[in-house]
């Protein structure tokens, strides 16, 4: 049966980093030690678990220090920092039987206090726990080492900011580009259509206009025989008025325009 939950998307854009190391944990295999992993577990509205993460496999070690990971926050409880985090503790096994060697709860609210110290939790198995045996403590325990925080900055967040992002142009009119008067140019200006330089100028700079305060675009070429009197430039002003090499979108295409009449070098 496949069941589907609906969930909001609160603070998606938050991510921690989780560090966790074991200690004196149960001893699963024949010679005395075990190959230890951690499953993380988030829980479901209706009370069932989903599984959200798997460490790494530490070979041959009662005492594991797993590898730091990075999770959305979203992952491990959706945003609601009081969800609980199981988390179950297994011994490896080749053939997929992995053994089963305790467990323990958490929150995202309880591991996020823990930033500035070690967080100790009891790994217990409710089968060993139940038969009541006087000298049963637990399995051993796992220790969240670190736990950082990270606001992962969307877009938007960098517009709201204040943040301005600027184009600048640069047109190749050299000889590589083909004659501009023939078709197989790719500065031939067809009565039907842009062509794809212009076509490009347009497309990016409808967008970026729009985080640029000013709306002025640098606007340049390079490898044109320039009137009056066709010497080569490497580097020169797009628009008519050479002094200021700025223009908004409109002029930039129509400045575009009128330079590709130029002969190529």
């Amino acid at each position: 049966m496949l069941s589907i939950y609906r969930q909001s998307m609160c603070h998606q854009q938050e991510s921690v980093m989780l560090q966790f190391c074991g200690n004196k944990l149960d001893k699963k295999d024949f010679f005395g030690k075990s190959d230890p992993f951690l499953v993380f577990f988030r829980s479901n509205e209706d009370g069932s678990y989903t599984i959200c993460h798997k460490t790494e496999v530490v070979k041959n070690t009662l005492d594991p220090v797993w590898q730091a990971f990075k999770i959305p926050v979203r992952a491990l409880c959706n945003g609601d920092y009081d969800r609980s985090i199981k988390v179950e503790v297994y011994d490896w096994d080749r053939d997929g039987g992995h053994d089963f060697i305790g467990e323990f709860s958490t929150s995202y609210r309880e591991m996020s206090r823990s930033q500035s110290q070690f967080h100790v939790y009891e790994v217990l198995n409710p089968k060993k726990k139940g038969k009541k045996k006087k000298k049963y403590q637990n399995s051993g325990t796992v220790t969240l080492l670190s736990c950082l925080v990270d606001t992962e900055l969307s877009f938007l967040d960098y517009i709201r900011g204040g943040t301005q992002i600027n184009f600048t142009v640069a047109i190749d009119f050299t000889a590589s580009n083909g004659n501009p008067s023939q078709p197989t140019s790719l500065h031939y200006m067809s009565p039907y259509q842009l062509n794809d330089y212009a076509m490009a100028l347009r497309a990016v700079g409808e967008i970026i206009q729009d985080y640029d305060s000013d709306k002025m675009f640098p606007a340049l070429g390079f490898g044109a025989k320039l009137p009056p009197d066709g010497r080569v430039s490497h580097e020169f002003p797009l628009v008519r008025k050479w002094i200021i090499p700025y223009t908004q979108l409109h002029n930039l295409l129509h400045s575009y325009v009128y330079a590709s009449n130029w002969k190529t070098y």
